[in-house]
């Protein structure tokens, strides 16, 4: 939109509105993409942080599923999923919710 000022010269008003939830969005997809590019393997406790969800849930809703435990590795107690494959893995499975 234009305004003509006093002295003759032409204003320009520029009115920009921001959607908070989109950028919050945008900016937490590149971060996923940028971890999910540099990780080789994920623990359980590191798919609890990224995932947002407890220990318990990830456990009963998600590590259980054959799919997640087909990308499983284990030694002794301690067990990492292939990154890449996990996330690809629990997006299929929130998808299905």
């Amino acid at each position: 939109m234009l305004f003509e000022r006093k002295d003759g010269m032409l204003e320009t008003k520029i009115e920009l509105q921001l959607d908070k939830r989109s950028i919050q969005q945008h900016i937490e997809k590149q971060l996923d993409e940028a971890i999910q590019s540099q990780l080789w393997l994920v623990s359980v406790e590191r798919l609890v942080q990224l995932t947002d969800m407890s220990k318990r849930w990830l456990e009963d809703e998600i590590l259980c599923d054959p799919r997640m435990r087909a990308i499983e590795r284990k030694k002794n107690r301690k067990r990492w999923y292939l990154a890449q494959q996990a996330f690809e893995v629990i997006n299929e499975i929130t998808a299905e919710w």
